[in-house]
């Protein structure tokens, strides 16, 4: 199990990547850790994801209490609904990568099965009902989708990823955002061709494997 310390350090350089990325922009995007069964550790507001500091980040209680300096994350009601509901879960992230915001925006879900590696690795990513940002209607609208799925495109405001880990969560994001693309693509080029049911149960079957 890894101290807080090294949580921070992980939650800081998974802020450094998705601010590479060019998956947030200025404050955009918050990340979390699961320090323990009464604590996380999240990102502060108004702060770049690229330049954050492990003394910035925010450790609160499981009811969004502050523990000690900083304040955090405004969506901070989002990650603990993530902890709340999925008692696997160790890793949050949200952010706005430009295509599966895109794919938000526009009310398209990236539900058809056309890629194994996504299947294996995400399952669905379903998209929930538009909600104010910051607001408790925000994990509201995640919560009917988060139990069964580790990837959400929330309407016209982002992803959202969960993992045993922040970087697990990460990753996942990565993976969102590269199928967004390849889907985006497909489009353009007459559209896509989804997977046979017994091809998706075979998928599935050897997941893990």
């Amino acid at each position: 199990m890894k101290t807080e310390e090294e949580l921070r350090r992980d939650i800081v350089e998974v802020g450094r990547r998705i601010w590479v990325r060019g998956y947030v922009a200025a404050y955009d995007g918050n990340m979390s850790a699961k320090l323990n069964d009464r604590e996380i550790l999240i990102t502060p507001t108004t702060v770049s994801k690229g330049f954050m500091t492990p003394e910035m980040i925010v450790k609160t209680d499981m009811d969004g209490n502050p523990i000690g300096p900083g304040k955090p994350s405004s969506e901070i009601a989002l990650h603990l609904m993530v902890y709340q509901e999925r008692p696997d879960a160790a890793g949050v992230v949200h952010a706005h990568p430009a295509i599966s915001t895109g794919f938000g925006v526009a009310r398209e879900s990236l539900e058809t099965p056309t890629m194994p590696e996504v299947l294996a690795h995400l399952g669905s990513i379903p998209l929930t009902e538009y909600a104010t940002p910051a607001t408790h209607e925000v994990p509201d609208a995640a919560r009917p989708f988060i139990k069964e799925n580790n990837a959400l495109l929330l309407a016209n405001h982002g992803s959202l990823t969960v993992g045993r880990d922040v970087f697990e969560a990460y990753y996942r994001l990565e993976i969102v955002e590269h199928f967004a693309l390849i889907t985006l693509v497909a489009k353009m080029l007459g559209g896509q061709h989804a997977l046979t049911p017994e091809q998706v149960a075979r998928v599935m079957s050897m997941k893990g494997a």
